[in-house]
C-alpha cells in the first residue's frame, strides 16, 4: 500500500481508523454465534469494518472460515441460490470431483445437480434440472450450517448489497425461508456453526427491511457503525502527509473534514488529490483546488440524480438545503411551492426511495451523501459556502 490515503479498496490494520468499539461489538456478537445486519450509506466503511473484525478474530487465534457473495447484479431467486451455494461449496471443496461428491451428498432428492458441462463452460458448481421448489430452497439455505457441522468449522457468511433481494419475484418467500432456517438451526443446535453478516449500500432500503418491516427480528442484531472522531481523522491526515515529507496545518484540515462529515472514502480521496497537487507545505489554495477536483469527478453522478427529480422534489430538496426540516408548515409549503402537507409526505418518501435523504432517530430528514449535499447547495442552488 503506497499511500496512507486509500479510497479504492477496504483497509485493515494500521490503515483502519477509529471504530474500535464497533470492532469489539461485532467480534463479540460473532463469538456468541449471532447474526448481524450492518447499516450504513454507500462508502461509509462497512467492508473495512467487517474485514477489520475478521483480522482481529484471527489475531485472537479464533478459528473460522468465511464465504462471501455480492448481490449487486443478482435480480432473481435462481441466481441467488446458485451463487450462494457455489460460494459455500468452494469454502469446503476445491476440485471438480469434490464438487460433484459434495453436491450429490447434500442435494440428494432435490433439483440441484453438478453438471460437468455447465461447470466447464461457466465455472458454476450448482445447476438446476427444474424450477426450484420449497425443498430445494430449504436444502440450499441449510447448506452453510450442514457443511460447517460436518467439517467441524465455524463459517461466517457475508452477503453484500443484500437490499437487492427485493428485486426477486416473491422475495418475501426467500426471506421467510431464511428466517425459518435460522430458527430451525437454533432449535436443535445451541451454538450454530454458521453466522451471517448482511450489508447493503442502499441505506433506506436496508432500513425498510430490517428496521421498519423487522425481518429477522430477534434473529439478527442490527448495527450502525459509529462516527469516527474528528481528531483521529485529523491525526491520520497529518501522519499521511508527514510520511511523504509534507506539512499541513491541523486547523486548516478541520474545515474539509467537517464538510465531508467524517466520510473516510471522500476524505482519503480528497487528501490523495491534495498529496498529488502539492510538493511541500500544503496551503489553502491546494485544498480548494482539490475540493473542486473531487466535486468534478462526482458531478456527472450528481447531475444525473437531479435530472431524475420532479420539480416538486427539487423544491423540497431546496428547502432542506436551506435548513428547513418541518416541511409541512404552512409557511414552508407556501414559500417552496410544495402544494400540501399530503404532497410533502409523498415527496419525502420519494427522495428517501431514491436514496438521497434519510431520517435521523428524531425523524428529521438529512442528506445521505455529504459531498452531494455540498454540491447541491453550492453548485445547484448557488449558496455561498465557506470552505
Amino acid at each position: 500500500m503506497d499511500s496512507a490515503f486509500t479510497y479504492g479498496s477496504f483497509v485493515t490494520g494500521k490503515y483502519f481508523l477509529g471504530r474500535k468499539k464497533d470492532v469489539n461489538i461485532l467480534s463479540n456478537l460473532i463469538a456468541q454465534r449471532e447474526n448481524i445486519v450492518l447499516l450504513g450509506g454507500p462508502k461509509s466503511g462497512k467492508t473495512s469494518l467487517i474485514q477489520q473484525v475478521f483480522l482481529q478474530m484471527r489475531l485472537e487465534k479464533k478459528s473460522f472460515l468465511t464465504a462471501e457473495i455480492n448481490l449487486r447484479d443478482v435480480r432473481d431467486t435462481v441466481t441467488f441460490l446458485r451463487r450462494l451455494g457455489d460460494a459455500v461449496i468452494r469454502v469446503f471443496a476445491t476440485t471438480p470431483a469434490e464438487f460433484r461428491d459434495l453436491v450429490a451428498s447434500q442435494f440428494s432428492g432435490t433439483h440441484f445437480v453438478f453438471d460437468p458441462r455447465s461447470f466447464s463452460e461457466s465455472g458454476g458448481i450448482l445447476s438446476l434440472n427444474w424450477d426450484p421448489d420449497e425443498k430445494d430452497i430449504h436444502a440450499l439455505l441449510t447448506l452453510p450450517w450442514s457443511l460447517a457441522r460436518i467439517r467441524e468449522e465455524r463459517l461466517i457468511l457475508v452477503l453484500r448489497e443484500f437490499q437487492n433481494i427485493r428485486f426477486f419475484d416473491g422475495w418475501e418467500k426467500i426471506l421467510r425461508a431464511m428466517e425459518d432456517v435460522v430458527k430451525e438451526q437454533r432449535s436443535f443446535l445451541e451454538k450454530p456453526a454458521c453466522s451471517f453478516i448482511l450489508s447493503g449500500s442502499q441505506l433506506n432500503a436496508m432500513k425498510d427491511l430490517f428496521v421498519h418491516w423487522r425481518w429477522f427480528y430477534r434473529l439478527a442484531e442490527v448495527h450502525t457503525p459509529s462516527p469516527i472522531d474528528e481528531n483521529e481523522i485529523t491525526e491520520h491526515v497529518v501522519r499521511g502527509f508527514l510520511a511523504g515529507g509534507k506539512v499541513v496545518d491541523r486547523e486548516m484540515l478541520r474545515g474539509a473534514i467537517s464538510l465531508l462529515q467524517g466520510n473516510l472514502h471522500y476524505i482519503n480521496h480528497f487528501f490523495a488529490i491534495c498529496d498529488h497537487l502539492s510538493k511541500g507545505y500544503i496551503m489553502e489554495p491546494i485544498l480548494i483546488e482539490a475540493l473542486a477536483d473531487l466535486v468534478a469527478i462526482h458531478e456527472p453522478r450528481f447531475n444525473a440524480m437531479m435530472y431524475d427529480l420532479t420539480n416538486y422534489q427539487v423544491n423540497l430538496l431546496r428547502a432542506l438545503a436551506e435548513g428547513h426540516t418541518r416541511f409541512s408548515s404552512a409557511e414552508v409549503i407556501r414559500q417552496y411551492g410544495l402544494n400540501s402537507s399530503a404532497n410533502v409526505k409523498r415527496l419525502k418518501d420519494a427522495l428517501a426511495k431514491k436514496e438521497i435523504i434519510t431520517f435521523s432517530d428524531g425523524e428529521e430528514p438529512v442528506f445521505i451523501d455529504p459531498l452531494f449535499e455540498y454540491w447541491v447547495k453550492k453548485y445547484f442552488f448557488g449558496q455561498k459556502l465557506d470552505f
